[in-house]
């Protein structure tokens, strides 16, 4: 089963209690989540989004939604380049303070952007 891992509240709420995928909500920032991301795929886990979707940059979000798949028994080089790259961006832009009305904004977006790939399948 393919997972959604999360720091977005709202996306959490939304697809907790869906039979797919499953999902994994983590009080986290950005650049951890992305670190937890990376774990998965040097298990065996290939991204099946991209991690920095949306045009919307690093530091002008705190959220982000990454779907990724079942383990396999090998490590997809693509999915490590593109994490690795997303980490490395992530790393460069200093997060901008965001006021917490523009929170629920920025969940919503990335709700957004993750809802289309659901959907679809």
């Amino acid at each position: 089963m393919n997972i959604l891992i999360t720091n977005n509240p709202l996306v959490s709420a939304e697809y907790l209690n869906a039979k797919k995928p499953k999902v994994e909500y983590l009080e986290t920032n950005l650049l951890d989540l992305l670190i937890h991301i990376r774990n998965y795929i040097h298990k065996g886990h290939k991204l099946l989004t991209h991690p920095l979707s949306g045009s919307v940059k690093p530091n002008e979000t705190l959220y982000k939604s990454v779907l990724i798949s079942e383990k396999t028994n090998t490590t997809d080089l693509q999915s490590v380049k593109i994490i690795e790259e997303c980490i490395a961006v992530t790393q460069k832009f200093a997060q901008r303070k965001i006021s917490d009305e523009h929170l629920k904004d920025l969940q919503t977006v990335d709700l957004s952007l993750i809802r289309v790939t659901l959907d679809k399948n």
